[in-house]
């Protein structure tokens, strides 16, 4: 079992390349890489090479390789993200980067393959997060894709914009683009539920068939899922499309949905918003 003072000793700019994340650029001590976090143009998360200390200056949190595993692998806990160093650390390897005329970074995925979600070990997670896998299965798919060398798959949620959110029981992620997912109904829904991440809808879904079976149906409302909360600014204006004719809109936010928290849901708004006919 590795230690924390032995997690430490990793080098932060080496673990991330072991994870397909290389620099942009460097400036003095300080390695800058568009954020592991999500999709971006400029670089906003730096390395500090010589402190082996990060900061995202997009999401305004730093520190060290425990602090960037929890980012990266979505827990708080200690055991956890030490174990998934360790299993991580054997592919750790001395690195120096170049920054001549040569592109400066490589895709961090490559031979990409979305299917159908099928991956027993994929299952195995959706139940230990306690999420209906026939649920998942409907609203999800099954990505896979090379970093470096090494074959990996994980859960795939779309987004409008064709980009997908990925996550397996190593490791969260995108792949660009990012964007918010937007599930609209068949027919002009009065109230919009908002939710920041997948997890949080599809526990949603699941907690709502298990509190209410004798209502099954799940299409009472449309849906967004903000996949970060950058884009929280769309959750209204990206509700809209180009018409005269206007409908009140109730929305409401959950956030930190799952079987032990239930939904804690924010402050519900009511909104004009332009639908069609």
């Amino acid at each position: 079992m590795m230690n924390m003072n032995e997690a430490k000793q990793i080098r932060i700019e080496e673990y991330l390349h072991s994870l397909g994340y290389s620099p942009v650029r460097q400036q003095g001590g300080s390695l800058w890489y568009n954020s592991p976090f999500r999709d971006e143009q400029e670089p906003s998360f730096k390395v500090n090479t010589e402190r082996n200390l990060w900061y995202d200056f997009g999401a305004g949190k730093g520190g060290n390789i425990i602090a960037l595993a929890q980012e990266l692998y979505a827990s708080d806990s200690l055991p956890y993200l030490l174990e998934r160093i360790r299993e991580q650390a054997q592919n750790v390897r001395p690195v120096s980067f170049s920054f001549g005329k040569q592109p400066l970074s490589k895709p961090s995925f490559r031979q990409l393959e979305v299917v159908p979600l099928s991956s027993p070990a994929l299952y195995a997670y959706l139940r230990q997060r306690g999420i209906n896998t026939e649920l998942a299965k409907r609203e999800c798919r099954e990505v896979r894709y090379l970093t470096g060398e090494t074959p990996y798959y994980a859960i795939g949620f779309p987004n409008r914009s064709g980009g997908y959110e990925i996550r397996n029981k190593h490791f969260k992620g995108c792949i660009a683009p990012k964007d918010i997912t937007h599930i609209r109904q068949s027919e002009s829904k009065e109230a919009c539920y908002i939710f920041e991440g997948f997890m949080d809808y599809l526990s949603f879904l699941t907690l709502r068939l298990e509190r209410c079976p004798d209502r099954p149906e799940l299409d009472g409302q449309d849906y967004i899922v903000l996949n970060s909360t950058s884009n929280a600014h769309w959750a209204v204006t990206g509700a809209s499309t180009v018409s005269s004719t206007t409908t009140k809109r109730e929305w409401k936010l959950f956030r930190n949905c799952g079987r032990n928290t239930g939904c804690a849901s924010g402050t519900r708004r009511t909104y004009t918003e332009a639908t069609t006919t």
